[in-house]
């Protein structure tokens, strides 16, 4: 197994003391380690926020692109390179905010990706206004009254769209969030996983103790049930569920482009001459 020393998950960052992300990253760099996965075998790709930051505090390859415009690129790589572990990891504004329409079609094209939400309900770069699954209680300094608008649940969302692994965890259980990594990569197809994530500066309603008072482990439930995972997608109040809510088996977008399974683009020759000549052509 890989030494997971070797992703210098300790190294210092600019998050705030008690961030939820410091877990995440751990949980993370351990899950790959146990996956026997080189840093070299992985590339993360994300857009902008405190979340965003992640490949600068862990040794992977890293991309960090335009606000909620992480997967485009992190696509991009899994077409040209099939043996890549492509990872594409922002927050609940960047992913659900800026980024929704991404996911939407992402769970269409089905590609062969990981995506790791953290959702701490709460912008936390730019100093706490409310994000799409923030609760209508919340008060900032923008929505001062509280949020006006309905939380997303992006768990319904995913499950409603049968997108083809939707699940959940929470960075107050290491062991769990690192089992639902190690079921994403096993997956074969876009593996979604909206992950709480407290923020401590900005959110002082979804605390660490917040969500330890109301998760709970799924049991003899079966992903495969559709009508089943949307009951448990629904459920957000007293308890929420936490686990692999959806799991279907279908086929992948590069599956559904038989010229791409022939040969890695990454692995083919092209001629600077022919390049040049499809360049002219568009003069």
């Amino acid at each position: 197994m890989v030494d997971k020393n070797i992703y210098q998950a300790d190294r210092e960052t600019a998050w705030c003391p008690g961030c939820g992300n410091f877990p995440l990253r751990t949980a993370l760099a351990d899950a790959l380690a146990e996956m026997d996965l080189k840093p070299e075998e992985v590339t993360m790709y994300t857009g902008i926020g405190q979340a965003a930051k992640m490949p600068h505090y862990i040794k992977v390859n890293g991309f960090n692109g335009l606000h909620g415009r992480s997967l485009p690129p992190a696509i991009g790589m899994r077409v040209a390179n099939p043996k890549m572990t492509v990872i594409v990891e922002s927050g609940d504004g960047c992913s659900y905010g800026e980024g929704g329409n991404h996911i939407l079609h992402n769970i269409r094209r089905n590609p062969d990706i990981i995506h790791l939400v953290h959702d701490n309900q709460i912008y936390g770069l730019t100093k706490g206004q409310a994000s799409p699954t923030s609760v209508p209680e919340l008060r900032t300094p923008v929505q001062t009254h509280g949020v006006n608008a309905e939380p997303l649940n992006p768990v319904q969302f995913a499950v409603g769209m049968k997108a083809s692994f939707v699940a959940r965890s929470s960075v107050g259980d290491r062991e769990h969030l690192k089992e639902m990594i190690r079921e994403a990569k096993k997956h074969k197809g876009y593996a979604l996983i909206d992950i709480f994530q407290p923020c401590v500066s900005f959110n002082k309603i979804n605390t660490y103790q917040w969500y330890n008072k109301r998760v709970y482990k799924l049991e003899d439930h079966d992903p495969t049930d559709h009508a089943a995972a949307m009951k448990v997608a629904q459920e957000f109040g007293d308890k929420i569920p936490i686990g692999i809510i959806y799991r279907e088996e279908k086929p992948t977008f590069r599956e559904r482009m038989p010229y791409l399974e022939d040969k890695a683009l990454v692995e083919r020759d092209v001629e600077v001459d022919d390049l040049k000549f499809l360049i002219d052509e568009f003069k």
